[in-house]
């Protein structure tokens, strides 16, 4: 052991390996010092992250939010113009339904005015004529104060002119609770009228 202390090549391999340990020391401490602060840069980054909702954010996320932000733009304006159409198949669905109002009314004032006379009644208003051409007419116009225009077409319209004309001339001087019968005979000749043309028609 004494003679390895004497041994002249250990003064220079201890200085050396002084100076190593002596550099080596402050290396490994910077060192610490370096990781230290790259784990807590790391932490740092991580907080952040997870508070924004994200644990990444690539590329990718970017388009596809891209993406989902035209799609919503697109579908809005598709929306919009949905309503619009809605709006206007609703103006159209009103004007057909006024449309349809329209001609019922029509058909109606069609059918109050044209009195059509049924195979089945035929027999019994002619018989019914022929009994109103034998009265006399303040007889006839009292009967037909009580009746209702259609059956007074009906049987007037089996009766000859030379008849009726006295018949209508005694309902312009005779009163009801509406006034002179005037009107009711004008009305009751527009409907002969019709009720003749028709017949004809078919014919």
């Amino acid at each position: 052991m004494t003679k390895i202390l004497r041994h002249p090549a250990l003064l220079p391999v201890v200085a050396l390996l002084a100076g190593v340990a002596a550099g080596v020391v402050p290396l490994l401490h910077v060192g610490d010092q370096i990781l230290a602060q790259i784990r807590t840069t790391r932490a740092v980054a991580e907080k952040e992250k997870k508070a924004q909702g994200w644990d990444f954010w690539t590329v990718e996320v970017d388009n596809l939010a891209s993406e989902l932000r035209d799609e919503k733009v697109r579908l809005h304006k598709q929306g919009e113009l949905l309503e619009q159409r809605a709006a206007r198949l609703d103006a159209e669905q009103k004007e057909l339904e006024k449309i349809r109002s329209n001609v019922e009314s029509m058909e109606k004032e069609i059918a109050d005015k044209v009195v059509e006379i049924r195979a089945d009644e035929a027999k019994n208003l002619r018989s019914l004529a022929q009994t109103y051409t034998n009265l006399t007419p303040h007889a006839a116009v009292a009967i037909v104060k009580e009746m209702d225009d259609n059956t007074v077409v009906k049987i007037f319209s089996l009766m000859k002119p030379d008849v009726l004309a006295p018949i209508f001339e005694e309902m312009s001087k005779t009163t009801d609770k509406d006034g002179l019968l005037a009107r009711r005979a004008a009305i009751l000749s527009e409907k002969i009228r019709l009720l003749k043309a028709a017949k004809t028609a078919s014919n």
